[in-house]
């Protein structure tokens, strides 16, 4: 019975990516049905007045039921000849004026057709073949109050939302971020076949953010075994789920609790130090934090002697050297720098 659960977990049908259109289906046909009723009416006002242009094959009188027919069926079809212009006034104005309208209508119709039933389609097959080809995207799992952060951050940094992938089970958010232009699959992302949908293995990076510790270790498990070289960024709320979630294959550990009481407790100790650190952390200040790989021609030089920035740290073979240790004094290749550079310089 468990290999069954364990298989049906991975046969799963994943669900589809989907990426939010231009303007809602519903104001759509709202704009064409009332530019529809405008055309009518414009040929209505010029019908009625030069009602006496016109003739009743059937009865002899024209009423404004007669004058209403006859447009409808003038601007939607070329007539059924029980009511004729037979005046020079009334042919020309349904030949300059009723005819142009004629045309607009039925484009008007044939541009619903497209919409509501060939662009859906195509819209369908395209979002599929993105899906199939999404690589170097980054991927949010969560999008209540951390990861729709994250992924703001990340929009106000200059990622174009088309590299963005937010995951959630609930309606309501999928709504959400999809208002924001990036691609959305309501799903459960603890099941192979979600993230697999969304190309895991090709992604540049995850963001776990499900709300719970044991719903966002799942996750990582379930993105490390399936994606073992992308980086995965999780936001953890107990700290003793802290090492958990590290074993559990994430990059980066973030508990908002403990990074809030660091902020305070750091206040007490000077009032600037809060405001620095947001400063540091946030797009639009004055200073930013920067990682990069070490440069060819940086090789063999002291961290201090960088120009791009200050250097505060390097990540070497799996270890972190303060600016201040021994190990900073010389850079070497394969070397990750973490720096201080100007607000706005390009990364």
């Amino acid at each position: 019975m468990r290999g069954q659960g364990k298989e049906r977990h991975r046969t799963a049908t994943a669900p589809s990516l989907r990426r939010r259109l231009g303007m809602p289906i519903w104001l759509s046909l709202l704009w064409r049905i009332a530019l529809v009723l405008a055309l009518i009416g414009v040929a209505l006002a010029g019908h009625w007045p030069d009602r006496g242009g016109l003739r009743d094959n059937i009865d002899g009188h024209i009423s404004f039921a007669d004058v209403l027919y006859f447009t409808m069926i003038t601007i939607t079809t070329v007539g059924y000849g029980d009511i004729v212009p037979v005046t020079e006034g009334a042919r020309l104005f349904d030949t300059f004026v009723v005819t142009p309208i004629r045309l607009f209508v039925w484009l008007i119709f044939l541009g619903t057709a497209y919409d509501f039933l060939l662009r859906r389609v195509w819209d369908r097959w395209r979002m599929k073949m993105i899906q199939q080809r999404l690589s170097g995207h980054t991927i949010v799992t969560g999008f209540g109050t951390s990861g729709s952060e994250a992924v703001a951050e990340m929009m106000r940094r200059g990622t174009d939302p088309a590299t963005i992938v937010v995951i959630d089970e609930h309606a309501a958010a999928i709504e959400v971020a999809e208002a924001l232009g990036v691609n959305v699959m309501q799903g459960d992302a603890s099941r192979n076949a979600t993230l697999e949908a969304v190309q895991v293995a090709r992604a540049r990076a995850v963001i776990v953010s499900a709300g719970r510790d044991d719903t966002s270790i799942l996750i990582l498990l379930t993105a490390r075994r399936l994606a073992p070289g992308v980086p995965l960024s999780v936001v953890i709320r107990s700290e003793d789920n802290e090492p958990l979630a590290r074993q559990a294959g994430a990059t980066t550990v973030i508990n908002p609790a403990s990074f809030a009481g660091l902020l305070l407790a750091g206040s007490t100790y000077g009032e600037h130090l809060a405001d620095y650190i947001a400063d540091l952390s946030a797009h639009g200040g004055r200073v930013a934090l920067h990682e990069r790989d070490v440069a060819p021609t940086e090789c063999g030089k002291p961290l201090s002697a960088l120009t791009t920035g200050l250097g505060v740290r390097i990540h070497r073979d799996g270890t972190a050297i303060g600016f201040w240790e021994k190990g900073a004094e010389r850079l070497e290749p394969r070397d990750r720098i973490v720096e201080i550079v100007p607000a706005g310089r390009p990364s």
